[in-house]
């Protein structure tokens, strides 16, 4: 019989339950009845489920390293720097780790099967680079960051409109990552490129704006960068002057 092949293991388990299926009215050899009606009797015999399912996993207690790694199997998972040299939980699934600390989540990853790896989330660094900036471009966990242009496009804005502070900036901007969904941020992000309030108060106030659907209110008095226009009060021998020179 070929191995069976499928996309995940929710495909898998569906494609073996419907061959399940469909042979329920076959007959073995040796055996008396349809296979649909001895599940019939297996069915009458069973014990009932317990109260909670089984978690198919591997338990294994560890600790966090002072990189912020738990390794697991010889791979080497990242967790938030908050978790630093505490203990923790590890569940090795087939297709993904997921680490505990206490009764809380704090990391899910998948699985590595390759030996000596290293699994990064990269959000679970940005609250230490934002203390220590100067790391950002050497930081190994976001390298291969796959970030969608306009990031790239709002660190430079930043970066040229307040130079050093742009960096810190900039991370903050990062750090919505970690609460609002990527969607939501890479909106936040576009929108204010295109209305030139380049900084994260502006980003995480349209980031809101999306989610809560209102209309943006944004504050330009704390962006001096922008360029500012100066309207006069109008005259009523402005007025005439031009409908002067109009019928001249």
């Amino acid at each position: 019989m070929p191995v069976p092949r499928a996309a995940s293991l929710t495909a898998l388990n569906e494609q073996l339950l419907e061959g399940c299926r469909r042979r329920l009215g076959d007959r073995l050899r040796g055996h008396e009845g349809r296979i649909g009606e001895r599940l019939v009797r297996d069915l009458a015999a069973f014990h009932s489920l317990p109260p909670l399912p089984y978690d198919a996993c591997e338990k294994k207690a560890g600790r966090v390293s002072s990189l912020s790694l738990v390794r697991y199997r010889g791979t080497d998972y990242s967790v938030p720097t908050a978790y630093g040299h505490r203990e923790v939980v590890i569940r090795g699934y087939v297709h993904e780790v997921v680490i505990s600390c206490g009764a809380e989540v704090i990391a899910r990853h998948l699985r590595s099967y390759e030996r000596e790896d290293f699994v990064f989330n990269p959000l679970h660094y940005l609250a230490l680079l934002e203390r220590k900036i100067a790391a950002l471009d050497q930081a190994a966990p976001l390298v291969g960051w796959d970030l969608p242009e306009e990031f790239a496009t709002l660190r430079r804005l930043i970066e040229a409109r307040m130079a050093k502070r742009g960096k810190r900036e900039f991370v903050q901007v990062l750090r919505l990552l970690e609460v609002f969904r990527r969607e939501d941020v890479l909106a936040g992000v576009r929108e204010a490129i295109a209305r030139g309030v380049i900084g994260f108060d502006a980003v995480k106030h349209l980031v809101l704006c999306r989610i809560e659907r209102r209309p943006p209110r944004l504050d330009l008095t704390v962006y001096p960068y922008l360029p500012r226009a100066t309207v006069a009060i109008t005259s009523a021998r402005a007025y005439l002057d031009l409908l002067t020179g109009a019928s001249s």
